[in-house]
Parts: structure tokens; sequence; C-alpha cells
């Protein structure tokens, strides 16, 4: 059974990606062994000059590194990721790479309709940068839109296509999870480009 981690992509008491996440962590029980992840308390990234890691950030990378693959809910925000998301990610690329090779799917929820369509576009792209270089699902976008009634009392999503197109992506998470295991040929070398990488240097 693979392990994965549901990373949390805002610090809202009350977000509905939560909930998402928490959804996955029952419906899929049986299936994997999904723990979620929290973002908030991490300090605003600095870049310290002593390359200090924060300790939540070194135990967050620990965590990552040890699971099978990660599950991102994120918002959106004027069309992109939240700041607090961002945030995570720049601690989790400095001078650590718990990200590179690691498969990744993303979904997300919204109150609007477009259910984070452009930041789920804007997350791929940061995953993809040079000092994360994660392996993210192609082509499998899962958008929750009008998120704020699309849960039952119990926490269950009330719309049998969303939970049916749901199903399918996680399906096809672990399928790319087992393929991506075989892809570590470059793995070494990818890895040490990335502990290399310093673009003051550039």
């Amino acid at each position: 059974m693979h392990k994965f981690i549901a990373m949390v992509g805002t610090n809202s008491d009350q977000s509905t990606n939560r909930k998402l996440l928490q959804y996955m962590q029952a419906h899929y029980a049986d299936q994997a062994e999904i723990e979620l992840m929290e973002i908030k308390g991490l300090p605003i990234f600095n870049k310290p000059e002593n390359r200090q890691i924060p300790e939540q950030a070194q135990m967050m990378a620990d965590k990552i590194e040890q699971a099978d693959g990660v599950i991102i809910s994120t918002p959106e925000y004027d069309h992109s990721a939240p700041a607090v998301l961002m945030n995570a990610l720049e601690w989790l690329s400095f001078h650590i790479q718990p990200f590179v090779d690691k498969p990744v799917m993303i979904i997300g929820a919204s109150y609007g309709a477009l259910g984070t369509s452009r930041a789920q576009a804007h997350l791929r792209q940061v995953l993809d940068s040079p000092e994360l270089r994660a392996r993210i699902m192609p082509s499998s976008e899962f958008m929750l839109g009008h998120s704020l009634q699309a849960f039952d009392d119990e926490g269950n999503l009330t719309d049998e296509q969303k939970v049916a197109k749901l199903d399918g992506l996680f399906a096809d998470f672990q399928v790319f999870v087992a393929i991506t295991k075989k892809l570590k040929h470059a793995n070494a070398t990818t890895h040490q480009e990335v502990r290399d990488m310093d673009w003051e240097k550039l």
C-alpha cells in the first residue's frame, strides 16, 4: 500500500481544501495511507545566510522524502496559488530536495465556479522549477468549484460525477507512482544538480 503526504495548501482554519483532503483520506483508506500535512506556522522565507532551515520545514521534508507521493490541494487567489503555499515550497527547496523526482498530484477547491484552474497551472510551473523538479502527474486536473456546497454534514462529496472523476484520477496516480519508481536512472545526477544550484553564481 502506498503512503502519501496530503499537503493542505492554505493556512485557513476552515478551508474546503483541507476538507477535500480529509475526504480522500477516509474514502481511499483501503487503497493508500494518506497523512495530512499543514503548512501553517512556517516563518516567512528570508533566504538566511547561515542556511538554517526551520525545524518544521525539515520535518516536512523528511516526511515527503519517505512518502511514495504527494497530493497538494490548493485554493486560488488572484489567479494563482496562495502566498503561504509558495512560502512552504521555498523552504522545501532551500538546500533540501524532498521533491526531486517525487510524484505529485495537484487538486484544488474554490468557492467559485472555476475550481482553481489557474492556481493549478501556476503550481505546476513552480513544482517543475530547477529547485524543486517534482514529477507532476500530467492531464489530471481535479477542480472542485462551489466547494462550500460540495460536502454533506459527514464531509462526503455529494456530486457523484465529481466522486467518479476523483476515483479515476486517484487510481491513475497510483499507477503514475508505480511508473515513476522505475524512472530513477538519472535520480542521483538530478539530486546533485539541485544541490549545486546557486543562482548567485550563474
